[in-house]
This record gives structure tokens, C-alpha cells and sequence, in this order.
């Protein structure tokens, strides 16, 4: 009995020292529950953050979206010199004011209901590192080190904050957390979840920055309604926001990367009223819903799409070329069929195939009808 009361207390000592030396092992222990999601651990519940918030100003609101409409300026009268001969054979010149034709309404900026207090936009511009911390080819979030990365992003924010002053810049590092894949795997879904651990790396990452988080899904033959509430710790958390990419929604049967996916209004319309469901009841500012987009087809129905206050929704322009092509396809599938805000994506490698083509700048971006206010770089 005394040699087993030993062995305990010797444990016991053992225990509390590990415990004092190397407290970040027993944090992590803490941390995660052994409750699993579709083969991930679960992450850690973390209590909604109780902030005062002042109200949203209403009349800047409006500035900052007529702003961003960037609707050229309607066409002035013009005159012209009319000559009318006399009955005695004298000709008679005078100057007539010609109005201008009338014009079509325009369709920027978007009304809808105003934001709850808090919203990022359109105070502030967007500028995200897109990835997946697994992939070098995916895009720049994990092509790099992480040092190196968050430094070529402070590069980009800064050209922006030079470019327009009077948008403040927030980063953003959008994680891939659902990637679409050639293969069925054990689901038979042709998707693969992401292990939350790679999440919570992207979170570590972006605090050092003072950096919002994006996780976007690639649905394969799974679908939005049942991806995205499989990330809900995650999208309770105040600073995390949501993306969801038509390209790899293969409504159609057919595997990813064969087609262009499709998603429709009732897809984006879940999402948003989920998001704006965890908003109201852990008392969060308003979720911001990325949409992809480079194709008509890729988003129907768009008319349907419902916005409300708690969820800020943002067409993203993602086709890739030189800039005469990219700027032709936000014109023809981002301007006509407006919902809210409009994102921009540029590609480092594949924007610059062609012998002599770069990268579109700020300057150039800011000329565009509507301004993009969420920027993406891959």
C-alpha cells in the first residue's frame, strides 16, 4: 500500500510539473472536444464578444455607395447654329440648345435596407490573400511562407491605401476550408474538408495582422445548404466571414474541373439567412458572403437573391487574362445583374501569360463602373 501511495504522488508531482513547464500542451488538450465532424475535430467553443457599436451612419452609407457606383457624369446639352431663310432671300443663323438623349437609369449603386451598425462595408476596402495552407498552386496564401506572405500582402494593402486615402484598408486571408477534387473520395462528394487545425492556423496568422478570415467552400456533388453549417464555430467567431465558389457546385454530375458549376439564389439565400441567423444570436456585426463569378450561368436567378441587414453580399469578379478580357467580363456578368458590392479578382501568374500584359493596378480598378470593394489576389 505505501510503495502504490509512492508511484501515485511521484505521478501526481510529475503531472503538476509538466503542467507548470509546458502549459500550452495542456491548453490544447483543453481546447478541442473529442466530438468529431465528418472525420475533423470539432473547434473550440469560443463566447461572442459583448462590444458597443455605434450606429451606422446612414447619410455616409449613401456617399460611400454613390461613390462606389462611379456612374459617369449624365450628358450636358449641346447646341447647334440653325440657318433659316427669309422671304426676301436672306439667310438667318442663330444658336439652339439640343438636349441630350435620354438615358438609361442607373442600376448602381444597389438599394437595399441599410446595414446593421458595425458593417464593413463600404467603409472599408477589402484586400485578401486566397489559398489553402496544403497547396503551393491554389494561390498565394499557400504558396509562401508565412512571413513571406503577410508581407507581400502589407504590399498590396499599401498600394490601396495610396490609391484611394480615403478607404481605410482591411486585410483579409481567404482560406479555402471545402476544396473541390478530382477524385470522389470515401464521401464520394469529390470534396475534402479541411482539417480545423489548418483553420485555426489561418486564424493565428491573420491576428498577427489585424486581418479578417474568409472560408470559402468548393461544394463538388455535396451542396451549401449541408457544407457550410459544418463550419459554424467557426462563423461565430466575429471577425471570420464566409465564400462560396459556383466554379466547383456540380449540380450537373459531373466531376469538378470537367465544367463551370452553378449555383443558384436559393443556394446564395441559405447561406446568407443561415449567417445572418448566428449574427442575431451571438450579437456579432454583419457577415460578409464572397460569391464567385466569370460566367452568366454560374449564378441563376440572381434576381432572387434576398439581401437583409445582418449579411453583406459581394459579386466577385474571378476570371483570369489580360486585362481587356477581365475587364470586358465584369462588365458583361458583374455590372448588369447588380445584388450589392462587387469584388475584383487578379491572378500574379495567369493575368500575365501573355508576352507584355501586367498586373491591373489600383488606378485602373477605381475607374470601373461599379468600384470593386473587395479585392482578391490568387
Amino acid at each position: 500500500m505505501i510503495t502504490k501511495t509512492r508511484i501515485f504522488l511521484g505521478a501526481a508531482v510529475v503531472v503538476a510539473s509538466l503542467f507548470f513547464l509546458f502549459p500550452e500542451y495542456f491548453s490544447t488538450m483543453v481546447s478541442y472536444s473529442k466530438t468529431e465532424v465528418s472525420g475533423q475535430l470539432a473547434a473550440p467553443e469560443r463566447k461572442p464578444e459583448v462590444r458597443e457599436i455605434p450606429p451606422l451612419n446612414k447619410e455616409l452609407f449613401d456617399e460611400k455607395m454613390t461613390a462606389l457606383a462611379n456612374n459617369p457624369a449624365p450628358p450636358l446639352p449641346t447646341t447647334k447654329v440653325v440657318s433659316v431663310k427669309n422671304k426676301d432671300g436672306t439667310i438667318t443663323k442663330s444658336t439652339v440648345t439640343v438636349p441630350p438623349p435620354p438615358q438609361k437609369p442607373n442600376i448602381w449603386p444597389v438599394k437595399t435596407e441599410y446595414p446593421n451598425a458595425g458593417a464593413l462595408l463600404p467603409f472599408h476596402r477589402i484586400i485578401a490573400y486566397y489559398g489553402n495552407l496544403y497547396s503551393t498552386k491554389m494561390g498565394v496564401l499557400g504558396q509562401y511562407p508565412e512571413g513571406e506572405m503577410l508581407s507581400r500582402l502589407a504590399v498590396e494593402v499599401k498600394k490601396w491605401e495610396t490609391a484611394d486615402p480615403e478607404t481605410p484598408v482591411m486585410p483579409a486571408l481567404h482560406y479555402i476550408a471545402v476544396v473541390a477534387q478530382a477524385a470522389p473520395g470515401e464521401s464520394g462528394k469529390y470534396r475534402a474538408r479541411m482539417p480545423f487545425t489548418e483553420i485555426d492556423k489561418v486564424l493565428k496568422m491573420a491576428e498577427k495582422i489585424g486581418a479578417i478570415v474568409f472560408l470559402d467552400v468548393q461544394v463538388g456533388f455535396s451542396n451549401v445548404q449541408t457544407e457550410v453549417p459544418l463550419l459554424e464555430k467557426y462563423l461565430k467567431m466575429p471577425n471570420v466571414h464566409l465564400g462560396i465558389d459556383p466554379e466547383f457546385s456540380m449540380k450537373s454530375g459531373i466531376r469538378p474541373g470537367k465544367v463551370v458549376g452553378t449555383v443558384d439564389a436559393s443556394d446564395i439565400n441559405f447561406a446568407s439567412e443561415y449567417l445572418s441567423k448566428l449574427v442575431k444570436e451571438n450579437n456579432l456585426t454583419p457577415k460578409i458572403l464572397v460569391v464567385h463569378r466569370y460566367t452568366q450561368k454560374m449564378v441563376t436567378n440572381y434576381k432572387e437573391i434576398r439581401t437583409q441587414p445582418e449579411v453583406q453580399i459581394v459579386m466577385h469578379m474571378d476570371g483570369w487574362g489580360g486585362q481587356a478580357k477581365k475587364i470586358g467580363t465584369y462588365k458583361h456578368f458583374i455590372y448588369p445583374e447588380p445584388v450589392q458590392f462587387a469584388g475584383f479578382k487578379l491572378f500574379y501568374k495567369n493575368d500575365v501569360l501573355t508576352p507584355g500584359t501586367t498586373l491591373m493596378t489600383p488606378e485602373t480598378l477605381l475607374k470601373l463602373n461599379p468600384r470593386p470593394i473587395y479585392i482578391q489576389f490568387q
